[in-house]
């Protein structure tokens, strides 16, 4: 029998890779772990040392996700997370008979992007998004890097033409920002409307 999560939903797949923004991964697995949605995350060797480098937090030390988020969700992060190495093929998010709801690749690195769009499967990360590729379900990759070189540019045409959906952090500046965290919550609403998760986390054009 599928396992679903408390709502009724498809586990979603998150993956944060070693390319700068990595508040953004951390901040999407917050709001999801809000919604009462099932994560089952991968973070990439890199993303461990630019979360440790750019979030300057102890947790880092022991790969501890759940101590990266705020303390009244760590008893949902509990249940709720599911961590796999990155390099665990035997993981369920490895094979097509598991049932996802979407993958976001949250920041997505230039090498993690050249990785999928040419369907590598190098690491857990990469054969997960191959997976939703040729599942044929919701890949979002968010690449964090300026400037562009043509390499990249041509790896984001190739994902897109094969079906995932390339979001760059670009923060929009319409919707009343105050601070840095109302610049990530742009790009993370942006996610979750792809996902199809309800959120509020900021004002849309026209209200």
């Amino acid at each position: 029998m599928l396992k679903h999560d408390l709502q009724g939903e498809l586990p979603l797949v998150v993956a944060i890779t070693g390319a700068s923004g990595v508040v953004y991964g951390v901040r999407l697995v917050e709001v999801l772990l809000r919604a009462n949605r099932d994560i089952h995350l991968v973070v990439s060797p890199s993303g461990w040392s630019v979360i440790r480098q750019e979030l300057q937090d102890d947790a880092c030390d022991n790969f501890d996700f759940p101590a990266l988020l705020p303390p009244e969700l760590k008893p949902a992060a509990q249940s709720l997370i599911h961590v796999h190495r990155h390099d665990d093929f035997f993981a369920p998010l490895a094979s097509g008979s598991f049932l996802t709801g979407g993958m976001v690749v949250c920041p997505c690195s230039g090498s993690t992007l050249s990785g999928i769009a040419q369907g590598a499967s190098n690491n857990l990360i990469q054969r997960a998004a191959d997976v939703h590729v040729k599942e044929r379900r919701k890949l979002i990759l968010v690449p964090r890097e300026t400037p562009l070189s043509v390499i990249q540019l041509d790896n984001m045409r190739r994902a897109a033409e094969a079906g995932a959906v390339v979001l760059p952090a670009m923060p929009g500046w319409y919707h009343g920002v105050k601070s840095v965290q109302d610049l990530v919550d742009f790009v993370v609403a942006r996610v979750l409307d792809q996902l199809g998760v309800p959120h509020d986390l900021m004002r849309r054009w026209g209200e």
